[in-house]
């Protein structure tokens, strides 16, 4: 992990997941599952599959959203409505009622999306396989505890966290729930994801939708 005082600025998403595939290199060939948290890490996710010779697939998780402050994440929820409330989610205004019609929501969106994004077919199952969980970035790490927690319980045979970036305390959050943890860089100066990135434009559901299939 790179810890200099000179952080990397990726050019776009692609450029981030090849620099993530030389890290997971060592997965080439033994068939991993790549598995993105949508929207944004998708089209890396193919990328990384497509250079690990994997197969590609989602993981669904929304982070519960502060009242009044929707980029803040007070914690997070899986498809299986397992939920991770951060300690300063009562703090930020979120009270039992708020918490319970926020994690309904985006239990209704995840529906949504997996309706969406793979109509045909159920998930991929992790058990026994090297799955390899991809995220963008993390600010919080609440989605991508979530995403961890939810993969634990369906026994892969190793649980690998593989990001360009995070804040320190996302880092240390995370690195507990799996097995190896990928992380470019985790500067002190961390402020967004997108100020690690020159294009990071927002990945929409019909670009996700035309990855997957």
């Amino acid at each position: 992990m790179k810890t200099a005082s000179q952080p990397i600025v990726f050019r776009d998403r692609l450029d981030a997941a090849r620099r993530l595939a030389d890290g997971l290199i060592a997965y080439r060939g033994r068939q991993p599952l790549v598995l993105a948290i949508p929207r944004g890490a998708v089209p890396m996710a193919k990328a990384l599959a497509a250079a690990l010779q994997g197969d590609l697939d989602v993981v669904l998780v929304r982070k519960l959203r502060a009242p009044f402050q929707p980029e803040f994440a007070i914690g997070s929820v899986d498809e299986s409505g397992w939920t991770y409330l951060s300690p300063h989610a009562a703090a930020a205004g979120a009270d039992a009622d708020y918490i319970a019609a926020e994690k309904s929501r985006q239990l209704e969106l995840i529906r949504q999306r997996r309706a969406q994004y793979t109509p045909i077919r159920p998930p991929l199952d992790p058990a026994g396989r090297t799955v390899i969980v991809v995220d963008d970035g993390l600010a919080t790490g609440a989605t991508m505890v979530a995403a961890l927690h939810g993969l634990r319980q369906r026994h892969p045979a190793r649980l690998i966290c593989a990001v360009p970036v995070s804040s320190p305390q996302a880092l240390t959050m995370v690195r507990p729930l799996a097995d190896e943890v990928l992380c470019l860089q985790a500067p002190a100066n961390f402020r967004a994801v997108g100020q690690f990135y020159r294009d990071f434009e927002q990945v929409e559901d019909d670009e996700v939708i035309a990855l997957l299939r």
